[in-house]
């Protein structure tokens, strides 16, 4: 097989591989102790979602969420990206996973199932040099559950999802300027700046910007590209 041939050949079964990837349904259906998270005083269940296919309140009550968590964090910049997350968030490439509350939580939720979401991930099945990746854009909680676990349960669950898929790596992007989660991916997730991120691509470009790219190579291929590469 000649060269040329070869790099089309793969770039066809990537293309293959992301599109059956977005085709399932439900991500955690093979998950089964990843269904509900009783730990720490919480009882939450766990759900999927797509992004073409949110109801009026979800869509509301992310922008309401994403509102509290990040308007700080970008500060000036906040209203732009606004605009960009609320496309993002309704992009049929969009896959989530939904949190709530148990009906008997103890988290201060009262009333209607829509009343007891308490924070989701978003992700998308994607390509970073011309890798297949899981690219996690949002993980958001509500403040009332945060500090208890929650977000590193997730965080394996994507770790979880992304061979499953046939993801080579998990792949997110974090604000400089949250520190609590630049520390949570390096630290305690050993998330690695990835050789895609502005840092490492031009240090001098990289001062200037206000973002890291982080990933968590899941083959050699990947960790030779996105984590040891440049």
């Amino acid at each position: 097989m000649s060269k040329r041939k070869e790099v089309l050949e793969k770039k066809k079964a990537i293309t293959e591989l992301l599109k059956e990837a977005s085709f399932v349904k439900d991500h955690l259906a093979p998950f089964q102790s990843f269904h509900r998270y009783d730990r720490n005083g919480l009882s939450l269940y766990l759900e999927p979602g797509s992004g073409n296919k949110l109801l009026s309140y979800i869509k509301q009550y992310i922008q309401n969420l994403l509102k509290v968590n990040m308007e700080e964090v970008y500060g000036p910049k906040w209203p732009t990206e606004e605009k960009v997350k609320r496309r993002e968030m309704v992009s049929p490439e969009a896959r989530y996973i939904f949190v709530r509350a148990a009906p008997d939580a103890g988290v201060g939720v009262l009333g209607l199932d829509e009343r007891r979401l308490v924070g989701f991930v978003q992700f998308r099945f994607t390509l970073e040099e011309e890798l297949p990746v899981l690219y996690v854009y949002e993980i958001q909680l509500e403040r009332r559950v945060q500090g208890k676990g929650l977000g590193d349960f997730l965080m394996q669950l994507i770790v979880l999802i992304a061979p499953k898929s046939c993801m080579s790596a998990v792949v997110l992007t974090v604000q400089k300027a949250n520190v609590a989660a630049v520390n949570f991916y390096t630290s305690k997730l050993r998330y690695s700046i990835s050789s895609i991120s502005p840092s490492r691509v031009d240090p001098l470009l990289g001062v200037e910007k206000s973002y890291e790219i982080l990933c968590k190579a899941l083959d050699d291929e990947a960790k030779a590209i996105l984590e040891e590469s440049r």
